[in-house]
């Protein structure tokens, strides 16, 4: 079972690099992101949202449901672990009693 966790971890490893080679070099202003993306947000964003500051129309407007996601997976688990914590605490004071 070990050798076959190795073997697994080996195969996604390298096809994580495989897939990291064909990326764009970081900064580099050719890429599709900063050639296509960026400049249609720049020069849409006070039409399409009405937001002067193009970092709060992007996160706000344009990826609302993905930072609402975001932020709803964050809270979940910060309440799962106050539930556990908390009920980890009963247990113990329900033994002494």
């Amino acid at each position: 079972m070990k050798i076959l966790s190795v073997i697994a971890g080996v195969l996604v490893g390298a096809a994580l690099i495989y897939g990291a080679l064909d990326m764009p070099k970081w900064g580099d202003p050719h890429s599709p992101a900063s050639s296509h993306v960026s400049p249609y947000y720049l020069r849409h964003s006070i039409e399409h949202t009405a937001t002067p500051n193009v970092v709060t129309s992007v996160l706000a407007d344009y990826r609302g449901y993905d930072t609402l996601g975001e932020t709803t997976v964050v809270f979940t688990a910060g309440i799962a672990c106050i539930l556990l914590l908390r009920k980890g605490r009963k247990r113990q004071g329900k033994r002494h009693v």
